[in-house]
């Protein structure tokens, strides 16, 4: 049984040809973020089933120079914005500002940064709740409107959001309906000693590294779309359905589980893996090593819970040792099959 919104399923070719693509993607952005290469896998998984992404972690590890790298070796348009306490929404989504047309003063949309294909919000979580609240819209309907005017966002568009530990002082926690709008929430964590030798000896504060194009914007959206025709069988749907439906727990341990959003969002981050790897089916393996990044925002723990020290990610991983990948047996046709 085939998946009722896919179409045809790629070709062995095509397939070979996507995960050469993405290897190069990822070999060039290793060359820019030494020893990070779990993260920039799952970044690249994310941009691939065309996700919005929450990097945390403390300032100098990277983020930004990880979003520069993504905008030149894909030929993307990308903006930065740094968010602060006085940032006010116009500053990010544009305001009509009054000029001469014609021989006539009228108002014109001036457009702010969220018009390219990846805008990187830098400390999203030290701006307003209000500024903050700006992005949902332009984050679920790749839109924005502004004064009764609705204008569309460059395709792609992807939002890359860097947020420091909610424990520092001058944050804002974002609101749950805006966390659910991003696919992942990527922990960015220091390297070793070893990587940062490397970091010594290959680069110069002050100095960008150089790095070369390895897609355009015609070859990403091809890939995009390559990634919803990779099948999803449906053993690997009742498993993501059930992991998202265990996260609503009435043992006291979480106040709000997750949402349908988070199912959809592992099926199409599973689809992405399995082109990253070749493979013509999304698999359970697929699953389990993307649900931390998928879930750990999405799931609000009860606040005895957190008096105790239990963190989303701890929830996570109870739920993919105590949640079975299949109910029952698979039928004999599936039971060799690389699931």
């Amino acid at each position: 049984m085939s998946s009722p919104i896919s179409s045809a399923q790629p070709s062995e070719n095509e397939l070979a040809a996507a995960a050469a693509q993405l290897q190069q993607l990822r070999d060039a952005l290793g060359n820019i973020l030494f020893g990070q290469e779990e993260l920039i896998e799952l970044v690249v998984t994310g941009l691939i089933a065309r996700g919005h992404l929450l990097l945390e972690g403390l300032p100098g590890l990277g983020k930004t120079e990880l979003v520069k790298g993504l905008s030149k070796s894909m030929r993307l348009d990308a903006k930065r914005v740094q968010f602060t306490p006085d940032l006010l929404p116009g500053d990010i989504t544009g305001n009509p500002m009054l000029q001469e047309v014609n021989g006539t003063r009228q108002f014109v949309f001036q457009p702010g940064p969220l018009f390219a294909n990846i805008v990187l919000a830098d400390e999203i979580n030290r701006a307003s709740p209000k500024t903050q609240s700006a992005l949902l819209e332009a984050m679920q309907e790749r839109r924005v409107t502004v004064m009764g005017e609705t204008h569309p966002l460059p395709d792609p568009f992807f939002v890359l959001a860097t947020q420091n530990p909610i424990e520092l002082e001058g944050t804002y926690p974002l609101p749950e309906a805006q966390l659910d709008r991003f696919l992942f929430k990527l922990d960015v964590r220091r390297t070793n000693a070893a990587t940062l030798q490397r970091i010594v000896l290959q680069r110069e504060i002050g100095i960008e590294p150089t790095i070369d194009p390895v897609l355009d914007r015609d070859q990403f959206l091809s890939l995009t779309a390559l990634a919803r025709r990779i099948y999803m069988p449906e053993v690997v749907a009742g498993y993501i359905a059930r992991l998202v439906d265990a996260t609503h727990t009435s043992d006291g341990v979480v106040r709000f589980g997750a949402s349908p959003r988070a199912a959809l969002a592992l099926a199409s981050a599973s689809k992405a893996r399995a082109l990253l790897a070749g493979r013509l089916n999304a698999s359970f393996e697929d699953v389990r090593a993307l649900a931390p990044a998928v879930l750990r925002h999405r799931v609000v723990l009860d606040y005895t819970a957190k008096l105790e020290g239990k963190t989303s990610d701890a929830f996570v991983a109870t739920l993919l040792e105590t949640v079975p990948a299949n109910p029952k047996d698979l039928p004999n046709t599936l039971q060799s099959a690389k699931i």
